[in-house]
């Protein structure tokens, strides 16, 4: 029953890929097939398609989100993208914390609780990633990282505040790489971040979050992952870019 009370969140994360005319065309493509959706079907993009991208899903069930944004309002911070910049497209929901962020671009668990805490004091839903390493799963101390990212990534929160937060589990050695966690594996790991939030607010208030898997979820595994208790969606990384597939997820869902 709390799975029923809890929305389901299909987010696509673009990365680094479409040019405008590109994400026109792909949008084009997925608001023709994607209609009368039973989930919050959302395309985070690169920040440079944002306004091509918004345009293209006027009057689908489709909506645009962010890849990224930063914790200050405004400053001296080249390439970045601010909440208020978001807000001022009609952006509600972002991507925070990323392994390629965290990998790539010095991303830290304290950066994610900040860039968290900027979203949601504009109105900005953040979808919080956390996940292992293949070398911290195989040395048997997932559930240690999860709860330091956890702990680090949502502190400050207030319950309302965890209340408009996504958290992605997305296990590092299973993104772009083709290897998924099994459905029982993503569950248990799933299952640890709900109790984890129980512990740390309430367990009321860990019934509530939305939690997606992120890790190769594709149209062929999609249905088992999202059968799962405590599966609530998922953050599609490859499938986002392939219309059918990506619909598939989406029907997946129902």
């Amino acid at each position: 029953m709390d799975k029923q009370n809890r929305q389901v969140v299909i987010a696509g994360n673009w990365k680094m890929n479409k040019n405008a005319a590109e994400t026109t065309a792909l949008l084009n493509e997925m608001t023709s097939i994607i209609k009368d959706a039973d989930c919050k079907v959302l395309l985070c993009v690169p920040a440079i398609n944002i306004s091509t991208a918004v345009e293209a899903v006027k009057g689908s069930c489709i909506e645009i989100g962010a890849q990224n944004c930063h914790w200050a309002t405004n400053g001296a911070f080249t390439g970045e993208i601010s909440a208020d910049m978001l807000k001022s497209f009609g952006i509600k929901y972002a991507i925070i914390g990323h392994s390629e962020r965290r990998q790539y671009f010095g991303e830290t668990d304290k950066t994610v609780n900040m860039r968290s805490l900027a979203c949601l004091e504009n109105g900005i839903t953040p979808i919080i990633c956390v996940g292992e390493n293949l070398e911290e799963r195989e040395k048997d101390i997932t559930k240690d990282v999860i709860k330091t990212q956890i702990e680090a990534g949502l502190a400050g929160f207030t319950s309302e505040q965890l209340h408009n937060t996504i958290i992605a589990y997305e296990p590092v050695w299973a993104i772009g790489t083709g290897k998924t966690a099994t459905a029982e594996q993503a569950e248990e790991v799933c299952a640890y971040i709900r109790q984890l939030l129980g512990e740390i607010f309430c367990p009321n208030c860990a019934k509530k979050v939305t939690i997606q898997y992120g890790g190769s979820m594709n149209a062929s595994n999609a249905k088992e992952l999202l059968s799962m208790p405590n599966i609530d969606g998922g953050l599609i990384g490859g499938a986002s870019l392939k219309a059918v597939d990506f619909n598939t997820i989406v029907e997946s869902a129902k």
